[in-house]
């Protein structure tokens, strides 16, 4: 397998510390509100990747933190703690912030079919062990006490600056202009490990230190999360391309100044998800979540699928009416499998290898999910009989994660029912998207129309204009969808 590597800034081929065994990390939501579909993204891409390494033979252990402190409004370290201002926005303590948020995380996570990593840690959880880490630094002369809180000195490194051929826009994501400099930093670089009360006197969460009452900096829990359930070499970091820096910068730098040699050797970073105006983003006001697309009528996996059909290191645009043209491609992917014919024959192992070989070439190929996608497509064009092509669609379905198996037999359950009903009403065909209440008005228009009561079958295509349901008469019968 093939990816690109943003710390050599070049695709190469992915090799692991232990031949087989794959040690990933992935940054989790900071939990101070609902993740936005943008963040979604890179949630999904990461779970594509995961999962096509274990479909192509990698024992895959993948950790993800929580971060539930120590996040501030700033990257550089300025602002104010992120849950502090959740939790004082809803009026709740900033654990109930916490767990409410973190549960709405992985309800999103199961609504796109995103796997549940291996281990999940909140950075609360581990305050002992991040402790542990800063003395480590302070002792081997990484680290600086002033003005009560602990900085990580980048001067002692031969290189800091590991990801910098991003845009300046991204590099700059969440540090504001005009925040007061941090006058204890011995260097413009330096970031914060442990603050003390000297930095905020209200903040909520706060523990006891060698250096006094405080809490940690967000980029240590990271380091200190993977060390323990990764172990000391790290082989696959993922993340969104607006931690690139400072988040991931310093999570290298702490990592290998403490352990005494080189931690990650692959960095994977997702790109944004954009709209026409811009980058979508919690603090411009422009983020959509999940919920939002549930309520507009979109199939959560219908924006897996969108998404499926960009490559990662590129900027993905949102619009409506491209999320629309992905839900339509995708309803119509599951009507052509659930045309097939489950049970009609062996499966040709040849056929299914061959088909195997492809989507591992496309997707070893710096995981190009588009390719990916298509693959689903050649699988219903194979010469080979249905049984066959079911077997193709279910395995590289493992990896892609549409349920596009699950959807189909449903679908061709409800198209039984749809026949069913048509042979106990004189032969009238209906035809739409499965909404029992909606088919039997549109069942009740057909027989109007077939006893000459036009006025009522007029009547009843009003009603149901009125919710928004188109009716095409045809020669297999009435169908009806939502417009």
């Amino acid at each position: 397998m093939y990816l690109y590597n943003s710390a050599t800034r070049k695709k190469q081929e992915f090799t692991t510390h232990i031949p087989g065994r794959v040690e990933m990390y992935t940054c989790g939501p900071t939990v101070y509100h609902f993740a936005h579909i943008g963040n979604l993204r890179s949630y999904i891409m990461e779970d594509v990747l995961e999962k096509f390494l274990r479909w192509d033979g990698y024992d895959v252990n993948r950790v993800m933190n929580i971060t539930d402190v120590g996040h501030l409004s700033g990257d550089s370290d300025e602002g104010e703690d992120k849950m502090l201002l959740g939790a004082r926005r809803e009026h709740k303590s900033v654990m109930e912030i916490a767990q409410y948020y973190t549960d709405a995380f992985f309800a999103d996570c199961a609504k796109l079919n995103i796997k549940t990593p291996d281990a999940v840690q909140p950075a609360t959880g581990l305050i002992p062990e991040f402790i542990t880490m800063v003395q480590g630094l302070l002792d081997k002369g990484y680290a600086y006490v002033a003005g009560g809180n602990v900085y990580f000195d980048t001067s002692k490194l031969t290189r800091y600056h590991i990801f910098f051929d991003h845009d300046e826009e991204d590099l700059a994501v969440g540090v504001r202009e005009g925040v007061e400099e941090d006058q204890n930093k011995r260097n413009k670089n330096d970031f914060v490990l442990w603050f003390t009360k000297s930095k905020f006197e209200d903040q909520a969460l706060k523990w006891d230190s060698p250096w006094g009452v405080g809490y940690p900096g967000w980029h240590i829990e990271c380091s200190c999360i993977s060390l323990k359930y990764n172990g000391e070499y790290l082989d696959l970091h993922c993340g969104g391309i607006d931690n690139a820096f400072p988040h991931h910068t310093n999570e290298i730098a702490q990592s290998e100044s403490y352990l005494g040699h080189p931690w990650c050797p692959q960095w994977f970073h997702v790109h944004h998800l954009v709209t026409p105006e811009g980058k979508m983003s919690k603090s411009k006001g422009k983020a959509l979540i999940l919920t939002t697309l549930e309520e507009e009528g979109y199939d959560p996996l219908a924006y897996r699928f969108f998404c499926l059909q960009s490559h990662y290191r590129k900027a993905l645009v949102f619009t409506w009416e491209n999320l629309d043209n992905a839900q339509g491609a995708y309803h119509k992917l599951i009507a052509r499998i659930a045309a097939l014919a489950p049970g009609d024959g062996e499966v040709d192992q040849a056929v299914l290898q061959t088909q195997r070989e492809k989507f591992r070439k496309a997707m070893g190929n710096d995981l190009n999910t588009s390719l990916g996608v298509t693959a689903l497509y050649d699988a219903l064009k194979v010469k080979a009989n249905d049984e066959t092509k079911l077997a193709i669609l279910g395995d590289l379905d493992k990896v892609l994660s549409l349920s596009l198996l699950e959807k189909a037999a449903a679908k061709r359950a409800e198209d039984a029912k749809v026949k069913a009903v048509a042979a106990t009403t004189g032969g009238i065909t209906v035809t739409g998207e499965g909404d029992p209440a909606i088919d039997a008005l549109v069942l009740q228009r057909a027989q109007a129309k077939k006893a000459k009561n036009f006025a009522e079958a007029d009547r009843i295509r009003d009603e149901l204009k009125a919710q928004g349901i188109e009716i095409a008469d045809t020669k297999d019968g009435a169908v009806w969808k939502r417009v």
